[in-house]
C-alpha cells in the first residue's frame, strides 16, 4: 500500500461548503458526509489534520463592509460565523468517533480552547483534529490567511483547500463554461493574473514558508484522501 505524501496537513473549509446544496446556513447531512471522509483518510493514512473553516455560509465580512458596515465591526461577525461552523463541524466529527479539539482564535472558554499554538501541536500529535475558528483574531485578515499561518505555525506539509469547484480557473467556470482549468500554478502566477484561489496576503505567507497548495472540489467522495496520496487532483500550487 502507497504511502501518503503528506504527514500533516492543513484542511481549508469554505463556509459555503458546510451549506452544502442550501444557499444559507448548515447542512447537517453534508457536514455527516465530510465527517465521515475525513474518519475514513484518518483510518487509512494516519495523517495529522487540522481544520480551518470559514464562515460565509452565515455571514461575510467584506459583503457587510460592502454595505456600509464599520469594516473592523464586520469581520468580527465573520470570525463568530467561523466558530458557530466550528462547532456544527466539531459535532459532526464527533459522531464519526473522532477525537477533536475546537480552538478561537477569539478567546470564548466556555464553547472552545483558547488557539495556543504548542498545545495544537501537542493535540495533532496525540490523533486528535484540531478545528482552528475565529480567523486570526483581528479583522481586515480572510480565512484564507489564516490557514496559511496556521500552517506555518504547526509545521504542516501543505494545505488542502476544498471548495465547491474542482480546482483553479482563469475565470468563474460557473459564469464562463468556456473557463480553462490549471492543472499546476507558481504562487507568483496566482499573485500576478489575481485568480481568485486565495487573497494575496495569505498567497505570500505560503510562498515565504514554501507550503504547497492542493486546490480541489469537495464534492467528490475522496478527494481529501486522493491529495493526501499525491494523486493527481485538482490544481497545485507550489
Amino acid at each position: 500500500m502507497s504511502k501518503p505524501v503528506f504527514s500533516r496537513v492543513i484542511l481549508k473549509l469554505s463556509g459555503e461548503a458546510l451549506a452544502g446544496d442550501q444557499q444559507y446556513g448548515i447542512d447537517a447531512r453534508y457536514i455527516s458526509k465530510i465527517a465521515r471522509e475525513i474518519r475514513k483518510v484518518i483510518q487509512e493514512t494516519g495523517v495529522e489534520i487540522a481544520i480551518v473553516v470559514g464562515g460565509g455560509n452565515i455571514f461575510r465580512g467584506l459583503a457587510g463592509s460592502a454595505e456600509g458596515m464599520d469594516r473592523s465591526t464586520a469581520d468580527y461577525m465573520g470570525m463568530l460565523a467561523t466558530v458557530i461552523n466550528g462547532l456544527a463541524l466539531q459535532d459532526g466529527l464527533e459522531h464519526e468517533g473522532l477525537q477533536t479539539r475546537l480552538q478561537t482564535a477569539v478567546e470564548m472558554r466556555q464553547i472552545a480552547e483558547p488557539y495556543i499554538r504548542r498545545r495544537a501541536i501537542r493535540h495533532l500529535e496525540k490523533g486528535r483534529i484540531v478545528i482552528f475558528s475565529g480567523g486570526t483574531g483581528n479583522p481586515f485578515f480572510s480565512t484564507d490567511t489564516t490557514a496559511a499561518l496556521r500552517a506555518a505555525e504547526i509545521g504542516a506539509d501543505a494545505i488542502l483547500m476544498a471548495k465547491k469547484v474542482d480546482g483553479v480557473y482563469d475565470s468563474d467556470p460557473v459564469e464562463n463554461p468556456e473557463a480553462r482549468k490549471f492543472n499546476e500554478l507558481k504562487y507568483m502566477d496566482v499573485i500576478k493574473n489575481s485568480l481568485r484561489v486565495m487573497d494575496s496576503t495569505a498567497v505570500s505567507l505560503c510562498m515565504d514558508n514554501k507550503i504547497p497548495l492542493v486546490v480541489f472540489g469537495l464534492s467528490d467522495l475522496g478527494n481529501i484522501r486522493r491529495a493526501i496520496m499525491g494523486e493527481k487532483i485538482g490544481t497545485s500550487v507550489s
